[in-house]
């Protein structure tokens, strides 16, 4: 994969698909995580997401808040920094909760600490979860990370729409760093999570869609069947699990095994493929906890859905 494009109005430039690092401590220990990485550099990927939070949610099983960091930093420690794009988040570690303009420069700091580098090229906030603090005072905080050099670009994922377009307005307004990218979950069995509002502000305001979840935490890869039993960690209600059983869940698996069979691919190609071609979408994140799984994922670049699979995929994803 050597087709970079640009990410929003920065003057970053990244792959056409995201290694999301929400599995690195998690269902893939450091050295899996790793081998990872390199197969994806090497395959010409260069856009890894990760947040200070991950793996806090999975902390029975030995893990800590700003473990994928950890990992990743140690990972870029050994290659050429500016070869690849590091996004990170702020809002949601444990012990750096909320976007107080106090807590945004204390994370920024620990996030630089575990990453093993001098400054984060594209920093989100992750979750706008206290709509009392003025957004000027996070786009100020955020402003000032980014002047100091110590964050290239910044995001948002997590927010309202009424926030995002007054975020937006007052770096317009007050001239300081602007959001460029916007990271909701959007797949097909979760559309209405984005299209509507949050698009029509992304594509007005010329801003990137980076979607997490592309696979639907791993759902559309077929894997997840009604009845079928799974033995994963995502095989729960609320993730990959939660989708098997809907009647929406049925009909997409039914469509891409269609549409993926006709091609002589995987459907999690199918899935990537389909997202690929929304519009404002620039680089959908996927994670993979093997290297065996990478090639379905950069697969993406080399479908060309006919007009006909792209609709039938639509009905089948409807909302």
């Amino acid at each position: 994969m050597t087709d970079l494009r640009a990410l929003g109005s920065s003057s970053l430039r990244v792959s056409s698909f995201c290694l999301g690092g929400n599995v690195f401590g998690w269902t893939a220990d450091e050295k899996q995580s790793a081998a990872v990485l390199d197969a994806y550099t090497e395959s010409g990927g260069n856009f890894v997401d990760t947040s200070d939070s991950y793996m806090n949610y999975f902390l029975e099983q030995g893990n800590q808040p700003g473990q994928s960091e950890t990992i990743i930093g140690d990972w870029l420690a050994r290659r050429d920094r500016d070869s690849v794009v590091v996004a990170t988040k702020v809002g949601d570690h444990p012990e750096y909760l909320g976007l107080e303009p106090a807590t945004i420069k204390a994370a920024a700091e620990e996030s630089l600490r575990r990453l093993r580098t001098d400054h984060i090229d594209l920093y989100y906030t992750h979750f706008d979860r206290d709509e009392s603090i003025p957004v000027g005072d996070i786009i100020t905080a955020l402003d000032e990370l980014v002047q100091a050099g110590k964050v290239r670009a910044i995001a948002a994922s997590n927010i309202s729409p009424e926030r995002l377009a007054e975020s937006l307005a007052f770096s317009d307004r007050e001239g300081l760093a602007r959001y460029v990218a916007l990271q909701p979950q959007y797949n097909l069995v979760s559309r209405d999570t984005y299209e509507g509002p949050k698009r029509d502000i992304v594509q007005r305001e010329g801003l990137a869609c980076v979607p997490y979840f592309a696979l639907a935490s791993g759902f559309l890869t077929g894997k997840y069947r009604p009845g079928k039993t799974v033995e994963n960690v995502r095989a729960i209600p609320g993730m990959a699990g939660g989708y098997a059983d809907t009647e929406r869940g049925v009909k997409v698996l039914e469509a891409l095994e269609n549409v993926a069979t006709a091609h002589g691919v995987e459907m999690a190609t199918v899935a990537m493929a389909w997202l690929a071609r929304q519009p404002t979408v620039t680089s959908p994140i996927a994670s993979a906890r093997t290297v065996e799984q990478l090639p379905a994922l950069f697969a993406m670049d080399e479908v060309q859905l006919s007009d006909a699979e792209l609709a039938a995929l639509n009905t089948a994803s409807a909302v």
